[in-house]
C-alpha cells in the first residue's frame, strides 16, 4: 500500500467505529420507544449505510488490484477470503450454543445450506457469506465480462434485489414477478445478500480507488446531504405505503454511499488496525452482549428500564460491546508486540 493510500485510509478508519454502532441501531431500535416513525428513519434508512460502507472499503482496498491492467494475482483478497471465512466459522461455533438452545439449527441439509451462505449462522453473520460470494461473483464477471458490462450487470442484481425487498409488494399484483421472487426466496430469504446487494458496493469502491475523482468537500457535502435526505423520503414513502418486504435496499442509498464513501476519503492521517479490530469485534460480538444485558434485566427486576427503554438499552449495548471489543483488541496488540 502506498503513502497516497494510507493517507486517506484515515477517515475510513475513523468511521468504522460509528458504522458498527449503526449495526448495533438495527438489531436494537434506539427509537423504538419515543416514536416508531422517528426510529423507523434512524434504525431502517440512515442505519442502512453502514453495511455499504463495509462492502465499498473491501473492494477500494482489497479488490481494487483487479481492475489493474496485467494483473493475474491478488494477494490481498486471498488474504480476505480466508481470513473472513475464519472469522465466519469462529463466529458460527460462538453462536452454537444460543441456536441449539433456542431451537434454530435447521433440519435439512437444504436449511443448512441455505443458512450457512446466504442467511448466516446467526441473524447479524450475514454480512460474512454475502462479502465472500460478493467478492467471487465480482471477480468471475470481470474475468469474463469487460468493465462496461460488469457494472450496468451489478446495478441489475441491485435493482432484481431492491423489488425483493423495500419494493416487494409494488410486484405482488403481477404473478411471474410473485413466482420468481419466491424462488428466490427458498434459498435466501432475503435479496440482501452476495448476488443481489453485495456486488454493487463492492464494485463502488473498486471504480472509486481505480479512477481516483477529485470532488470539493462542498460538493461531497451537498450531494451526501441531498441523497440521504431522498433516501430518508423513499425509505418513509415505501414503509407507509405498505411496498416493503424487508428495508435494506433503497434506490438513493447508491449516490448516498458515492457522495459518503469520497468524503471520508478526503480526510487526512494515517491508518489504524486497532479502529479495525474494535470495529470487527463489536459487530462479532454485541448480539451477545444483547443477550447478556436481558439476563442481567431479568435477574435484578430492571428489565423496563434496561430493555424496554430502549435508548438505554442501546446505550448499554454500545457501551458492553465498546468496552469488551477494546479490550479484547487491546490485549491482542499487546500480545501480539510481545510475540515480537
Amino acid at each position: 500500500m502506498n503513502n497516497k493510500q494510507i493517507n486517506c485510509s484515515n477517515g475510513i478508519d475513523r468511521f468504522r467505529i460509528p458504522a458498527a454502532l449503526l449495526i448495533i441501531a438495527i438489531h436494537t431500535g434506539p427509537l423504538s420507544s419515543v416514536s416508531e416513525t422517528a426510529d423507523f428513519l434512524f434504525t431502517y434508512c440512515f442505519a442502512r449505510i453502514a453495511v455499504p460502507f463495509f462492502l465499498m472499503t473491501t473492494g477500494y482496498f482489497v479488490l481494487s488490484p483487479c481492475l489493474l491492467k496485467g494483473q493475474k494475482r491478488n494477494t490481498g483478497l486471498k488474504k480476505f477470503l480466508v481470513k473472513t471465512t475464519a472469522i465466519y466459522l469462529s463466529a458460527t461455533l460462538l453462536y452454537l450454543p444460543i441456536n441449539l438452545y433456542a431451537g434454530h439449527i435447521p433440519l435439512t441439509s437444504g436449511g443448512l445450506v441455505k443458512d450457512f451462505i446466504f442467511d448466516g449462522t446467526f441473524y447479524h453473520l450475514w454480512y460474512l457469506p454475502a462479502s465472500i460470494l460478493g467478492c467471487l461473483l465480482l471477480i468471475f464477471l470481470l474475468k469474463k465480462l469487460p468493465l462496461s458490462l460488469v457494472f450496468p450487470l451489478t446495478c441489475f442484481l441491485y435493482l432484481i434485489g431492491l423489488f425483493g425487498d423495500s419494493y416487494y409488494y409494488a410486484l405482488a399484483k403481477i404473478p411471474s414477478a410473485v413466482t420468481f421472487y419466491d424462488f428466490i426466496f427458498l434459498f435466501s430469504s432475503y435479496t440482501r445478500n452476495g448476488i443481489f446487494y453485495a456486488p454493487v458496493f463492492l464494485l463502488g469502491g473498486m471504480l472509486i480507488h481505480h479512477y481516483r475523482k477529485s470532488f470539493s468537500k462542498a460538493v461531497l457535502i451537498i450531494g451526501f446531504g441531498l441523497s440521504l435526505l431522498f433516501m430518508l423520503a423513499e425509505g418513509y414513502l415505501t414503509y407507509s405505503n405498505g411496498l416493503q418486504k424487508h428495508s435494506s435496499m433503497y434506490f438513493f442509498l447508491l449516490p448516498c454511499m458515492f457522495f459518503l464513501f469520497q468524503l471520508l476519503l478526503q480526510l487526512p492521517g494515517k491508518s489504524s488496525p486497532l479502529l479495525r479490530n474494535i470495529s470487527l469485534l463489536t459487530y462479532i460480538l454485541h448480539p451477545a452482549f444483547i443477550i447478556c444485558l436481558r439476563g442481567i434485566a431479568k435477574i435484578t427486576g430492571l428489565t423496563a428500564r434496561l430493555i424496554e427503554n430502549s435508548v438505554i438499552h442501546y446505550f448499554l449495548v454500545c457501551l458492553l460491546s465498546l468496552v469488551g471489543s477494546c479490550g479484547i483488541a487491546l490485549l491482542y496488540s499487546y500480545n501480539k508486540r510481545s510475540c515480537c
